[in-house]
C-alpha cells in the first residue's frame, strides 16, 4: 500500500496564512495536510461555484487547533483529536495554529481548485 506524509506530498500549495501538501492517491482520493498559521473565512474563494461554497466532501481529522465550516442553516467546529465528516455546501473558516489532515475525492478536488486558484489572481481593472 503506497504511503504519504506531510514531508513527502508531490504537490503545494502555500498562501498567506495556510500551507497545504497534496497526493493524489489511488482510488481516486486525495489527502491534504494543512497548517493555518492566520485566521481565515474563505468565502470569496469559492465565487463561481454552486452557491458559491466549497462542493467538496471532506473527511478529516484535527490534529491541532480548531477548524470551522459554515452552512447556510449553521456553522460546525471541530478540535484537536476530532475526526469529521462535512458534506458538499460548506464555507472553510481557518483558525491560526490548526493542524488538519483532509481526504477528497480528487476529480471533486482539483475542479474546485480549479475555481479557488482563478479566485486568487488579481482581477484586472478596465477603464
Amino acid at each position: 500500500m503506497p504511503k504519504v506524509s506531510h514531508n513527502t506530498a508531490s504537490h503545494s500549495v502555500q498562501l498567506e496564512g495556510l500551507d497545504v501538501r497534496l497526493e493524489h492517491l489511488e482510488g481516486g482520493y486525495s489527502v491534504c495536510f494543512e497548517s493555518h498559521t492566520a485566521d481565515a473565512d474563505l468565502g470569496a474563494l469559492f465565487r463561481g461555484l454552486p452557491n458559491d461554497r466549497c462542493p467538496l466532501p471532506r473527511w478529516g481529522y484535527v490534529i491541532k487547533g480548531k477548524v470551522g465550516f459554515v452552512f447556510p442553516d449553521r456553522k460546525e467546529t471541530f478540535e484537536a483529536g476530532d475526526a469529521y465528516y462535512v458534506p458538499p455546501g460548506h464555507v472553510p473558516v481557518h483558525y491560526a495554529g490548526a493542524e488538519i489532515v483532509e481526504f477528497s475525492p480528487t476529480d471533486v478536488l482539483e475542479k474546485t481548485m480549479k475555481v479557488v486558484m482563478s479566485n486568487l489572481q488579481p482581477t484586472e481593472v478596465t477603464s
